[in-house]
């Protein structure tokens, strides 16, 4: 069962949530869901962000204001003018990924605190990992060391796995989602026979062994991929023009999915391809056999990031293997590792899906600590 929750405890509160679009949108989804989270108990939400459009499907009415308390902002250089002067001041400023609130603000803020307003609440929300700085640098503060807000305290806040961390994001009400959730009129609304075939979802950057995956399942027992649109598409696009024969393979392109209809495809599914941090998330909500693609970085530091996650998820053997070839540490001709292999990741997914069941979640946690700071 879910950690139990008080979101009614929470005073209603008003909160400046910065988002900096870097790429591919992962950033954009953590700080939607978490905008939408706070909403939907009870905080007032604005979500300022830099390239807002990639909303306009991914949470439809949000840019229009049709998502109850929380409204979007556009982060422009420099901002519009008078923008800041006609809105309430915010309780709390989040900070997301390292972005640094715009300078306008800080220095509107600065203004207000001169003349006996009070500071923000103002955390820093870090990226997520499993790695063991984490628990240590949870919650620690950190002085502002220049501009106008200089000497004003802000506090790090890690995501995390680990009941010493911050916890994941996780809605009140996705378990009754996910138990009402029947995937047959949801396929036929896309246009995809239910059937009773395997089923997996591919959302990938563009991994070297992408082709082999493909060519190698394709002898196995007949499934259906299902590929979300962009750089996964992109990248089967490019293994099918080298005369990929996916044999027993049918790779079915998927439109644009909002975040509900991307859970819905991995519910919908025997085994989820995911990249980045939100889909991760997501993946193990969802409970079925995963495989994550994370983000590669120049000096390598993934692979470190990979390991510290799957020793967490205690994953077997088999499934730390084809992570080490999906994110491209090891080389090997042989991918596919079998659909009874992969039904036997399900007991592991489910342990790790337990435990972090038994933790509160990221915004519960949130809410407590900024009542504590206020």
């Amino acid at each position: 069962m879910p950690a139990p929750t008080a979101p009614h405890l929470a005073p209603a509160l008003v909160w400046d949530v910065f988002c900096h679009v870097v790429d591919n949108l992962g950033d954009i989804g953590v700080c939607w869901r978490l905008c939408a989270d706070l909403a939907a108990r009870g905080q007032t939400v604005r979500l300022w962000i830099d390239e807002p459009d990639a909303l306009r499907w991914m949470a439809p009415g949000a840019l229009e204001g049709r998502i109850n308390s929380v409204r979007v902002l556009h982060w422009t250089e420099p901002l519009a003018p008078d923008l800041l002067a006609a809105l309430p001041t915010a309780d709390v400023w989040v900070e997301t990924f390292g972005c640094r609130p715009p300078p306008e603000a800080q220095a509107h803020r600065a203004a207000a605190i001169a003349g006996g307003g009070l500071a923000p609440v103002w955390i820093n929300l870090e990226y997520l990992s499993a790695e063991a700085y984490v628990e240590r640098s949870h919650r620690l503060p950190s002085m502002v060391s220049s501009g106008p807000l200089r000497g004003v305290s802000q506090w790090f806040f890690y995501p995390g796995f680990t009941a010493a961390t911050g916890g994941l994001l996780r809605e009140t009400d996705l378990a009754a989602r996910q138990t009402a959730f029947n995937a047959a009129p949801w396929l036929a609304d896309l246009g995809l026979a239910p059937g009773t075939q395997r089923r997996a979802s591919l959302f990938c950057y563009e991994p070297a062994a992408l082709p082999a995956l493909l060519q190698q399942a394709g002898q196995d027992t007949a499934s259906d991929w299902l590929v979300t649109t962009g750089r996964a598409a992109e990248a089967v696009s490019a293994a099918q023009a080298q005369s990929l024969d996916t044999g027993r393979v049918a790779l079915q392109r998927l439109p644009r999915l909002t975040q509900r209809d991307y859970d819905h495809l991995l519910w919908a599914c025997d085994l989820n391809f995911v990249r980045g941090e939100d889909s991760l998330v997501r993946a193990l909500w969802a409970g079925q056999p995963f495989v994550w693609h994370i983000y590669p970085q120049h000096d390598d530091a993934h692979h470190a990031k990979l390991g510290a996650f799957l020793d967490w998820l205690q994953a077997p053997d088999s499934l730390r293997a084809l992570h080490r070839l999906w994110n491209g540490i090891t080389p090997a001709q042989r991918v596919w590792p079998g659909w009874d292999v992969v039904d036997s990741w399900r007991p592991c997914v489910m342990a790790a899906r337990e435990r972090l069941l038994s933790q509160p979640d990221l915004t519960s946690q949130l809410l407590e600590f900024v009542a504590e700071k206020r």
